[in-house]
């Protein structure tokens, strides 16, 4: 796929002019306009990053981290691709932090439109240990491009984020603007971990619902007030109730007819041997009086415990009643994350190992105008994309088979071996 700019640049061989009264419209024009995909909303932000120029749109965190902690990044369309000349940017040097923003086309405001942020990832380096998510920040005019990084406000955080085998998820973090504190979803949405192309989807509705997409196809999707601590709880405990003085919430109680023998504590833990005898060779005056190991007693039991039975006046456990909250309200304004407009996006990341490639972000206030972006490009990328990445896996395994000396035996000293180990 190619940029607008480039398009844009395409000549045609027949220039026709069409004269109306103080204007002008050349034939190509009109062809090119009534090829143009429908407008479906308002596009704050489209980055294809096909372009040298990319980097005139895009500022460096030069003064969030210093310079020997920053990595730089890279413009390239990656080892496999649907087409060579489509690029995305990559992070470039191993153990860094990445921070990178771009100033929108025009501010997004939470109004009665939707909020939709869309972007590619490609992990070439299979990710072990870093973060890939994209966030929608405030600022407007006074945004520090230079300083943006881990602590600048925002009002999303979304995509995807791995560290080992276990934390593996898709961040969705929404800015509360009644609670002043960023929410994060309870309830941890997936990502993918493999090296190749995978779309990231976020709608966020007027409604007070929102959906997680990935590829198109929908991972979560439910209310606000369900998913993130945005409300405060419907019910609290009754603070003019407490537990009465005489429950019992003792299951078992000791038993009153149990007692204790008489002189159980006087049996000892251990006694002399009765089976030892004084060695033979024993001298008194020189070993001193001999005396038998000690040995367990066999009569001692251990120190005494009261036997326990059922009480008969066990209530089961104190529950504290609930109650309305009188301070509960629903917020009708929960989705409201740029309530004063989100006018940059921006990627502020730590990887371990690095080589993940983002490209074609969009934010849009049409779910149609998103999809419709994603047709013309991941959607028609992917699966050249896939038969490039498959062919050079089996160039490696090949390449590898082919280092592999003649006389291997990779079933090495196995004979005899009957797969169970030392288990039986």
């Amino acid at each position: 796929s190619h940029s607008p700019k480039e398009q844009h640049q395409h000549s045609t061989p027949h220039h026709i002019t069409v004269r109306v009264p103080k204007m002008k419209f050349s034939l190509s024009a009109v062809l090119a306009a009534a090829a143009i995909s429908p407008v479906f909303g308002e596009v704050y932000l489209k980055e294809q990053f096909n372009d040298e120029a990319w980097t005139s749109r895009w500022t460096e965190s030069s003064k969030w981290k210093p310079k020997a902690e920053m990595g730089t990044w890279k413009h390239t369309a990656g080892k496999w691709y649907g087409d060579a000349a489509d690029k995305g940017i990559q992070t470039g040097e191993d153990a860094r932090f990445y921070g990178l923003s771009a100033k929108m086309d025009k501010p997004f405001v939470s109004a009665d439109k939707p909020l939709v942020i869309q972007y590619s990832v490609k992990h070439e380096q299979n990710l072990d240990c870093g973060g890939a998510y994209l966030k929608l920040l405030p600022g407007g005019d006074s945004f520090d491009a230079a300083s943006f990084g881990g602590d600048s406000p925002y009002g999303v955080m979304f995509g995807p984020d791995m560290c080992g085998t276990s934390n593996k998820k898709t961040h969705v973090i929404f800015h509360s603007n009644a609670k002043d504190e960023n929410l994060l979803i309870k309830k941890e949405v997936p990502c993918e971990d493999d090296d190749v192309t995978h779309l990231y989807t976020l709608i966020l509705n007027p409604d007070n619902t929102f959906e997680v997409k990935v590829d198109n196809a929908s991972v979560r999707a439910g209310k606000l007030e369900d998913e993130f601590d945005f409300l405060p709880p419907k019910q609290i405990k009754d603070p003019d109730a407490s537990k009465p003085a005489d429950w019992v919430d003792q299951k078992m109680m000791p038993d009153p007819e149990d007692t204790k023998p008489a002189g159980y504590d006087d049996i000892p833990a251990e006694i002399a041997d009765p089976d030892a005898t004084k060695p033979e060779d024993w001298d008194d005056e020189d070993d001193g009086d001999w005396e038998p190991p000690m040995v367990d007693n066999p009569e001692y039991k251990g120190p005494w415990v009261q036997k326990k039975i059922e009480n008969p006046d066990y209530k089961g456990p104190w529950v504290h009643p609930m109650i309305d909250n009188p301070d509960f309200k629903y917020d009708d304004e929960m989705y409201k994350v740029c309530k004063d407009g989100c006018s940059h996006v921006g990627f502020e990341l730590w990887q371990v190992t690095t080589g993940t490639i983002f490209d074609d972000i969009i934010v849009t206030d049409s779910v149609e105008e998103a999809e419709e972006f994603a047709k013309e490009t991941y959607f028609k990328k992917k699966d050249g994309e896939k038969d490039m990445h498959d062919k050079h896996l089996e160039e490696e395994r090949k390449k590898a088979a082919a280092e592999m000396p003649d006389d291997y035996d990779y079933m090495g000293d196995m004979d005899g071996f009957d797969g169970m180990g030392d288990e039986f």
